[in-house]
């Protein structure tokens, strides 16, 4: 076990989740639902299959071993994940990243952290002992900040008049992005879902490093989770391609793809590189954690929120508010420090 460094590598995959629609502001000439599907193209099949092919010996042969009815289960959750998926572009989209991910994040993170315990049965995990109490005192500290940070965005509301809204964000609307918020925020929690449905998954990639030689008997292997993401990333997948291949017709944007922009395409790319590894990252600290692994999507979650709430600030989404408005972010901002550090403290 290594927590610190398990807490160093969740907060990197919390960095990836925070930037990586900061791309898409330079696709131009194609309509959403083309730009999307190009990305989760990239991000949800290419990368994940990839990294299963270099990092897991025999990963096929991990698959294919594996009992129908898992396989089923991951995918399933991966694709309820996949409209929280859908909605998740909709949202930044009319909150902007600051605001945008501190909410659905905010939700995301309750759920998929406190759900998943309490459906297997072990719901005593998160009050065991004292440093899984200081865990969870953490997670519900995450939320109080998540709590001032969308205050915030309910001020700058209030307060700033349209012009100066829809220059920062182009799309700006408070109600809407809440609603899309919720139903994103709630479904993303899926994720994490599949995640932890695929232990038998890790173990049989466990049993094909120790036979070709990567890790001895007993030993961790730090890639035992990739094949879980690849299988639940199918869901997902299936579900985000046909919404958009639905969009393509209704809105008469096929013609998107008859003529690429080498420019789109990068962009497009790097937005499903930077997505995937958020969960790379999440599924490579678990075996630092121990028992306390469940705590992996909180803190990426939470992460994402205080690097999103940075990255609101440099684009200038909260250019032109108030002193109140301002301290109320900064408020919740340092409340999601706090949190970081006694997941940290209660980790170790």
């Amino acid at each position: 076990m290594s927590p610190i460094l398990g807490m160093i590598t969740f907060a990197l995959g919390g960095l990836a989740g925070a930037i990586f629609l900061l791309p898409a502001r330079g696709v131009k000439g194609w309509a959403y639902e083309s730009w999307w599907l190009v990305y989760v193209f990239v991000g949800h099949i290419v990368c994940p299959t990839l990294i299963c092919w270099i990092t897991v010996p025999d990963f096929w042969g991990v698959i294919s071993s594996t009992p129908g009815a898992v396989l089923g289960q991951c995918a399933f959750f991966g694709a309820l994940w996949g409209v929280g998926g859908l909605t998740w572009g909709l949202m930044v989209r009319y909150l902007g990243i600051g605001l945008g991910l501190a909410i659905g994040c905010g939700l995301c993170a309750a759920t998929g952290t406190l759900i998943p315990p309490v459906a297997q049965g072990k719901a005593a995990d998160l009050v065991k002992d004292a440093g899984a109490i200081v865990v969870l005192a953490g997670v519900i500290g995450s939320l109080v900040g998540i709590v001032f940070v969308g205050l915030a965005g309910k001020i700058k509301e209030d307060e700033l008049p349209e012009e100066a809204k829809k220059k920062a964000v182009a799309e700006f609307n408070f109600k809407k992005g809440m609603i899309v918020a919720v139903v994103s925020g709630v479904f993303s929690a899926c994720m994490n879902f599949g995640l932890q449905s695929g232990a038998v998954i890790e173990k049989a990639a466990c049993a094909a490093a120790v036979n070709a030689g990567v890790v001895a008997e007993g030993e961790t292997f730090p890639w035992q989770g990739m094949p879980v993401i690849m299988v639940v990333l199918w869901g997902g997948f299936a579900v985000s391609a046909l919404w958009c291949l639905q969009q393509n017709f209704k809105h008469r944007t096929f013609g998107d793809y008859a003529r690429p922009a080498a420019r789109n395409l990068a962009l497009c790319a790097l937005i499903g590189v930077l997505w995937v590894m958020q969960f790379v990252c999440t599924k490579a600290g678990e075996p630092m954690m121990g028992d306390l692994k469940y705590i992996s999507f909180a803190v990426m979650m939470a992460s994402t929120i205080f690097f999103s709430t940075i990255v609101g600030v440099v684009t200038g989404e909260w250019k032109g508010t108030s002193v109140k408005t301002r301290a109320c972010l900064a408020l919740g901002t340092i409340v999601l420090v706090a949190s970081f550090t006694a997941i940290s403290i209660g980790s170790k």
